[in-house]
């Protein structure tokens, strides 16, 4: 039963992570971007293909997968989502699902339809076992690895939202752009940091989550159901919100394979729906807050 609770929780942490980029792009740059799990699956792949072409170490792939990610993020919000900041949501949806299309077909061309493999560090191999019987704690190396970062990524991130410059220039930007550009503030490049930010965390997830989730070119579309019930579950006002939303949801999953295999995936829906129906703005929504 422990151990079962913390492979939920490692996963809970890796699917916030996986989501907060949208979670963000969402809530405060009222922007839908359902392409947001292809910047996940070029994260992986950049993991995947250093480690494998190069013989980049690991712990080196994912601040360059964050890096690659991020840089993409920003060229292409430079290039082809700006202009859509504007348009109605369902521009948004048609041109970021378009993308993703795009991303699988690309990787499946290039890299092939195969899943790949992450060879890890022979100190993230194996498990550690406390206790013994029903109260037994079986603590896999890698997974303690993934709550240790994404539980530091999201104490930093919560930092930058709420208490740096860039957050309260973020938040302004948002609420009234002619007013904070008329303050001094470049929105534009205010919105260029935050998409890049976002990309590059979802890209940190997926080199994360490679040897958990298995990557592949319909990786994007994979998961993207998942990225959508965090933010839905959890609200887009906060990041706390997603977190808990992410813990309750990775928890479910793994209790209901491990329980009933053949509802794991019917456990996640239904729990989705009672909190919506609980809460339709979601687990955590500003006062007044849509």
């Amino acid at each position: 039963m422990l151990t079962i609770l913390f492979d939920g929780i490692a996963y809970g942490m890796l699917l916030f992570i996986l989501s907060v980029g949208l979670a963000v792009t969402m809530g405060l740059m009222n922007f839908i971007n359902l392409a947001h799990g292809a910047f996940a699956m070029v994260g992986g792949y950049i993991t995947v293909l250093l480690m494998q072409k190069m013989g980049v170490p690991f712990l080196l792939c994912l601040p360059l997968a964050f890096i690659g990610s991020a840089l993409l993020g920003g060229v292409l919000e430079r290039t082809l989502y700006r202009p859509l900041y504007n348009k109605p949501h369902l521009d948004q949806v048609l041109f970021s699902i378009g993308l993703t299309f795009m991303a699988v077909a690309c990787a499946d061309y290039f890299i092939g339809s195969s899943q790949q493999i992450v060879q890890l560090p022979e100190w993230l191999k194996g498990r550690t076992e406390i206790g013994e019987g029903v109260l037994m704690l079986g603590m896999g190396h890698y997974r303690v690895f993934i709550i240790v970062v994404c539980a530091a990524l999201t104490v930093g991130l919560q930092y930058v939202l709420t208490q740096t410059r860039f957050g309260s220039q973020l938040r302004a930007s948002v609420d009234d752009q002619r007013v904070a550009a008329g303050m001094g503030i470049n929105v534009n490049m205010v919105f260029l940091g935050t998409f890049a930010v976002g990309s590059g965390l979802a890209g940190l997830g997926g080199a994360l989550g490679a040897e958990v989730l298995g990557l592949e070119p319909t990786f994007a579309l994979k998961y993207m159901t998942y990225f959508l019930i965090v933010v839905a579950v959890g609200g887009t006002s906060s990041i706390t919100g997603p977190l808990l939303a992410a813990l309750l949801l990775g928890i479910a999953d793994v209790a209901g394979k491990y329980y009933i295999p053949k509802l794991g995936g019917f456990i996640v829906y239904s729990l989705m729906i009672l909190i919506l129906i609980w809460r339709p703005q979601g687990l955590f929504v500003r006062k007044g807050g849509k």
